[in-house]
């Protein structure tokens, strides 16, 4: 595998802000950025049929990944790929079946099961891999490039349940009536996702995101045990390049991520500012958090509520984004005005 060399980038916003840094203003990236609100994403798609197959090709996943750079404006790339590359590669294959989300013709629901999984290395993702080595050399040092994975719990929540679900009760169930199955793995999804991560960042990923989608359907003492004791051994591991822990619906979580061995934490939208400031304290970098569906109103009222956003944040320590990922359907012109509107905004 190619290591690449921490290069000298033209943009370093968002590693400096990532750090704790000052900035001369506040860095913006956005989830799913690379996706369906670009209709040059669709172009690409198009040409290999679907979303698995389009993660698959690394020519033209490096392709889409760069284009929000080059369209949107933002300050970072984010490798296009899915969370599910680790359950494929630890045994278990999915399939993205449109309209209705990703599908596991097999699951979790035993021992046995758990012991015919491997511990993925970097070498059987190594699509993945080409496609951030194509994406490095192609961006040419112009912004950083942002590796990452889906939280251990969020990833057995698909492994054992099999698709997509409001509740993942399927999961849940086997967090209480099998906790030392769970944990067995809970454990081979952490130690591939550090491999996976590692393998990441030596193909020239220059900072990583943990997602935990799920993470809210858990109650805080679950959190801690099938969650949080694996986030913490995920960024225990991951010293080379900074970390990025985003965990979805997990208010109640907030003060106890803020001792997690990592250097951001993400907000979403319902997680008031202030508070997860004083909650998590001064010594992490924040980023977030507006509601995406911001974006579907008019240019004065999101230049209105992007302000008051960054007001409130303050400019130091804040990497701007959304509070969850753009929706397919919100148009690519009001997602350039929010990136535009955060890039010439200074604090007074």
């Amino acid at each position: 595998m190619i290591t690449f060399a921490r290069m000298q980038l033209q943009n370093d916003l968002l590693l400096r802000a990532a750090r704790g840094e000052k900035t001369e203003r506040t860095p913006v990236w956005l989830m799913r950025q690379a996706g369906r609100v670009l209709p040059e994403y669709r172009a690409v798609r198009e040409q290999v049929g679907g979303f698995k197959q389009l993660v698959e090709t690394p020519e033209l996943a490096a392709e889409v990944t760069i284009q929000p750079v080059d369209i949107l404006g933002v300050d970072a790339a984010i490798i296009f790929s899915d969370i599910l590359v680790i359950p494929e590669a630890m045994g278990l294959s999915y399939e993205v079946v449109e309209a209705k989300g990703p599908t596991f013709e097999q699951t979790i629901r035993n021992g046995a099961d758990i012991d015919r999984l491997k511990i993925a290395s970097p070498e059987d993702l190594q699509y993945v891999m080409d496609a951030l080595q194509i994406t490095k050399k192609n961006l040419a040092g112009r912004v950083p490039l942002i590796g990452f994975a889906g939280a251990p719990w969020t990833i057995l929540a698909y492994m054992v349940e099999g698709r997509g679900s409001k509740t993942f009760s399927v999961s849940k169930k086997f967090l209480y009536t099998e906790p030392a199955l769970s944990h067995r793995l809970l454990e081979k999804i952490t130690l591939s996702t550090i491999n996976y991560l590692k393998g990441q960042i030596s193909s020239g990923a220059d900072i990583v995101q943990l997602f935990d989608s799920w993470a809210g359907l858990l109650s805080p003492e679950q959190y801690e045990e099938f969650s949080l004791r694996y986030i913490r051994r995920i960024c225990e591991a991951i010293t080379e390049v900074p970390v990025v822990v985003f965990a979805k619906g997990a208010f109640f979580a907030r003060e106890a991520m803020g001792k997690l061995p990592c250097e951001v934490i993400g907000l979403d939208w319902n997680m008031e500012i202030e508070l997860s400031r004083e909650l998590i304290g001064n010594k992490k970098t924040l980023q977030g958090n507006m509601d995406p569906c911001l974006l579907y109103a008019d240019h004065e009222t999101i230049r209105t509520e992007t302000h008051r956003m960054l007001k409130r944040f303050g400019p130091h320590r804040h990497i701007a984004n959304l509070g969850h990922g753009l929706y397919p359907d919100i148009e690519k012109e009001k997602v350039k005005f929010y990136v535009d509107t955060i890039k010439s905004y200074r604090a007074v």
